[in-house]
């Protein structure tokens, strides 16, 4: 591809993967990423799965000039991936407004960036929480949300219609991406993800309590109206997930789009309890996790998982990897940061 794709959150987990899958598919790419939450070398990673070098722009998103900056500097980005945001529901719950500020202030800041430098392409990185609890499973595009359970989850809600209205008026294209549960690591090893402190998503506790970084693990509440009382959510491969992204920018860049804003579920279709989750960790890894249930934890939805045949037929996606390939990606992955921990910005290794 001739014009340069801007992946923001370039470093964080489903963004690095994201750009190993848009550099095999010949685009050329740059990220934005300020690190708060993410490791700048998770990039050399990529660069030694792709063979290519990213530049990194380490900006916040927040601040208009520094953003508006990049473009100034690469006058042929040609499209936007934007996954920068915070994302930990119970950090969300407990702090909303810096919720609020840094993922809706950064997203109108790219907007405004869309407009002034006339950028054709932008895929937002949603989510099913804006589905809330939902009435019906299997969830699709026109399942009506619900409130959020967290306020993470209503800056995904508010984002994708700031995004929505903004498309009435804009001559950019837009999707949005409500992807489930994304997990595991890139086959290489090379890549995963690299949570700050505690872990608040399943399979990093899992492992991390595998490998006795965490003593033990919680599972939060087995009351729940399910088949073994505990959550149900859909879990994906993050490659799988990182591959709808360079489709759908594809899908923009063809004009296949029959509407100037889309929406695609992103999930395997597939509901699996939290519990049942733990037993394929256990089966692959052949390690007994030791873990207790507690109680029911604020932000958490009882159950949910995808409808994902539009997407399947519009961007004529596929799903490559199983329940099992997740767990034992996501297990050699943690292994990989046990040996490497120093390689690593320490405040991603060290647990409170």
């Amino acid at each position: 591809m001739e014009k340069k794709i801007l992946v923001t959150g370039g470093c964080g987990y489903i963004g690095s993967h994201t750009i190993v899958d848009l550099v095999e598919n010949d685009f050329e790419v740059i990220s934005v990423d300020n690190n708060s939450r993410s490791s700048p070398r998770i990039l050399e990673g990529v660069e030694k799965i792709t063979g290519k070098k990213i530049k990194n722009y380490k900006v916040d998103l927040c601040n208009f000039d520094d953003t508006c900056a990049i473009f100034q500097e690469n006058e042929d980005i040609g499209g936007i991936i934007h996954f920068a945001a915070y994302k930990a529901v119970g950090e969300s719950v407990e702090q909303p407004l810096m919720y609020f500020e840094n993922n809706l202030v950064s997203l109108i800041n790219l907007l405004k960036c869309v407009q002034e430098f006339d950028i054709p392409s932008f895929v937002f990185s949603s989510s099913c929480t804006v589905y809330g609890n939902p009435d019906e499973i299997p969830v699709t595009e026109k399942t009506p949300p619900k409130p959020a359970e967290s306020p993470y989850g209503y800056t995904k809600q508010m984002g994708e219609q700031i995004i929505n209205e903004f498309s009435k008026a804009s001559s950019a294209k837009y999707i949005l991406l409500r992807y489930f549960n994304p997990v595991g690591a890139h086959p290489s090893i090379l890549i995963g993800e690299l949570p700050i402190g505690k872990p608040a998503n399943l399979v990093p506790a899992i492992t991390q309590t595998a490998i006795g970084k965490i003593s033990q693990m919680h599972v939060h509440g087995n009351d729940y109206p399910t088949r073994d009382g505990s959550c149900i959510r859909d879990f994906i491969h993050v490659c799988d997930i990182a591959h709808a992204h360079t489709l759908g920018l594809q899908y923009l860049i063809n004009n296949e789009n029959s509407l100037h804003c889309e929406v695609f579920n992103l999930g395997t279709g597939n509901g699996v309890t939290v519990l049942e989750a733990i037993k394929a960790f256990e089966k692959v890894s052949g390690v007994k996790l030791n873990y207790t249930i507690g109680p029911r934890r604020p932000g958490d939805v009882i159950a949910i998982y995808a409808n994902n045949s539009l997407v399947k037929s519009k961007l004529e996606w596929k799903i490559k990897f199983s329940l099992e390939d997740m767990m034992s990606t996501a297990w050699k992955w943690e292994q990989k940061l046990k040996v490497d921990e120093k390689f690593y910005n320490g405040k991603h290794s060290q647990l409170n």
